[in-house]
């Protein structure tokens, strides 16, 4: 006894597309693709867009020198620290493992 029921469709919900789906067999008869709105509303709009992030790439591009010529300062800075806190913490010996408490 087959069912003869009629397509029912989805709506996508990352895409928005329309799925028309065949209840009886489970497939995918046929896809509508969703109407992508327009980015910009004219070639100036778009240009402007680019500039503005061509100046956001340029910025962070800076902040990445700027954090590469301090890397080594930095680095120095943590390294003299453990070096510190070593010579402040005594060493106690070899360490208890929870073997050596058998």
């Amino acid at each position: 006894m087959a069912k003869h029921s009629s397509p029912f469709e989805v709506t996508c919900p990352c895409c928005n597309a329309v799925l028309k789906i065949d209840p009886d067999t489970r497939a995918v008869i046929a896809h509508t693709a969703a109407v992508k709105p327009k980015m910009f509303n004219d070639m100036e709009e778009a240009a402007r867009a680019m500039k503005e992030q061509d100046n956001r790439r340029d910025s962070i591009f800076r902040q990445s020198v700027e954090a590469q010529r301090n890397a080594a300062d930095l680095l120095e800075k943590k390294f003299q620290e453990a070096v510190r806190k070593a010579k402040e913490t005594p060493d106690t010996g070899k360490p208890i493992r929870d073997f050596d408490l058998d």
